[in-house]
């Protein structure tokens, strides 16, 4: 059965965004891992973070599963076209271990995002701020105003 989906659009950036997910301010999603798995967490980037990183063409761990994490450790890193980025743990629990279907093929990630394209699991407590689906649509509808005045700003003559 498909996860419900709400369209979010804003000026060239169009995605579905899970109704069910929770979000961080950080652009990652979080969703109960199927079988649902008591506390057990998948979680993803979403459409705007892989957009601002590009293609993915690298991931790799530093943080070994059962390790206990909390919001804001390091627990490796994700390459794409446009830049290289820190993963940066969602959640206050253990880590699980990242996605094993991303050792053989990252497609996945790009093509789909909320679904097969998770990147790690922990089991554990989402984190206080996380947003439902309207908390972080405000969010991009924020983020991308901001992003569209400074290239105004950027492209006017002084």
């Amino acid at each position: 059965m498909a996860t419900p989906t709400v369209l979010y659009r804003r000026a060239t950036f169009v995605t579905h965004l899970p109704v069910d997910y929770l979000y961080t301010p950080a652009h990652c999603w979080l969703a109960r891992a199927e079988p649902a798995a008591a506390g057990r967490w998948r979680v993803g980037y979403t459409k705007f973070a892989l957009r601002m990183l590009g293609e993915v063409v690298d991931v790799q761990w530093d943080c070994a599963p059962g390790q206990a994490v909390q919001p804001g450790d390091l627990l490796g890193t994700i390459e794409g076209f446009k830049a290289l980025s820190d993963i940066y743990c969602a959640g206050r629990g253990r880590f699980a271990g990242g996605n094993p279907v991303l050792a053989e093929s990252l497609a996945a990630v790009n093509e789909q995002p909320y679904d097969a394209g998770w990147l790690y699991e922990f089991t554990g407590e989402p984190p206080a701020g996380a947003l439902d689906v309207q908390g972080y649509r405000d969010l991009l509808d924020t983020t991308i105003d901001h992003i569209l005045a400074r290239q105004q700003s950027a492209e006017s003559p002084e």
